[in-house]
């Protein structure tokens, strides 16, 4: 059944709440997103935001939900290009939904707030899949755990502590160190384990 025109307009209505309600968050910080200035910088009204998201959490919860299902590379089975591919993805996501600002929110909010601990988990959770995906031919162990979390902190750490975004460069230079490290034997395989 085809949507009706009232049904895409709440859908319109809700999509461009919510963009701006991340606009004003990554703008002017988590402060600033109370429903009248989001309804004024969307174009709506109070009522309309209020209609639809009762509490500024309600509004925060749903803002933060949109980032799911981001854009991802599709793995070519190429290990280290694919790899490359999709850490220079989350690069690109970073800067161009300046998801650093976003992320920091949500951490902070998720330590006391479970519903927005669950928009973290999932978000999380989509962001690690395809890196999940390529890294699979590895043992589920603390390697391959260690491998993605290091991937990741390549972007992550040097948006949030350095205030820049890793460069190609850098990117391919930690792709080739976890994966050196992941070939490399256990020290307890090879005689060399902890004292």
């Amino acid at each position: 059944m085809a949507p009706t025109p009232e049904d895409a307009r709440v859908v319109r209505t809700r999509r461009d709440v919510l963009h701006t309600a991340l606009t004003v968050l990554v703008d002017e910080g988590r402060d600033a997103v109370t429903h009248h200035r989001v309804a004024e910088a969307a174009g709506y009204s109070r009522a309309t935001v209020y209609k639809h998201w009762p509490t500024r959490m309600h509004l925060l919860r749903d803002a933060f939900a949109q980032l799911e299902d981001g854009p991802h590379h599709v793995p070519t089975g190429d290990l280290r290009s694919d790899l490359v591919a999709e850490v220079t993805q989350f690069r690109t996501d970073m800067q161009q939904d300046r998801l650093d600002r976003a992320l920091t929110v949500l951490a902070d909010l998720a330590v006391s707030n479970a519903e927005l601990a669950e928009v973290r988990d999932r978000l999380v959770a989509d962001g690690e899949r395809v890196l999940r995906q390529v890294l699979a031919s590895r043992p589920d162990d603390p390697e391959r755990e260690a491998a993605l979390l290091m991937l990741c902190g390549a972007v992550l750490y040097s948006a949030l502590l350095h205030g820049r975004l890793p460069d190609d460069d850098v990117i391919g230079a930690s792709v080739d160190i976890v994966l050196r490290g992941l070939s490399a034997a256990p020290l307890s395989a090879v005689g060399g384990g902890a004292a």
